[in-house]
């Protein structure tokens, strides 16, 4: 079971994540900053779903140099969401369409992960 603590921030780090997207969406001179806030956010919902966020994020980049081809499908889409948020940091330009597609089905992805471990319904909700 998750504390309403864990929860609290899952959540909020998903409205965060969501309204990044917009503000991307609305503002195409800022959009590659937005969209990788976007993305750092998506993970921390996810990883405030999964447990202590530190703790994961250690194990996440342990298990990265331990076994990069991991049958777990989390696992290796949390890998897969720190390698890009580390590519992200080094590209001097971005193709900003394929970014913010990318960006919504990694949020897309997070929200589905975040409902199932929070047991909300946050699809029909205006977060």
């Amino acid at each position: 079971m998750m504390d309403e603590y864990r929860k609290g921030w899952a959540l909020r780090y998903l409205r965060e994540a969501k309204a990044e997207l917009e503000a991307a969406r609305k503002i195409p001179y800022m959009a590659p900053g937005l969209v990788l806030e976007a993305i750092r956010k998506a993970r921390n919902a996810i990883y405030y779903s999964l447990g202590e966020p530190a703790f994961i994020e250690i194990l996440i980049r342990e298990e990265v140099l331990k076994n990069p081809a991991t049958n777990d499908s989390i696992l290796r889409f949390l890998m897969e969401i720190e390698s890009l948020i580390q590519q992200m940091q080094q590209l001097e330009e971005v193709n900003g369409d394929a970014m913010m597609k990318q960006a919504d089905s990694i949020v897309g992805i997070a929200t589905d992960i975040v409902e199932a471990l929070t047991e909300e319904n946050l699809r029909g909700l205006n977060q």
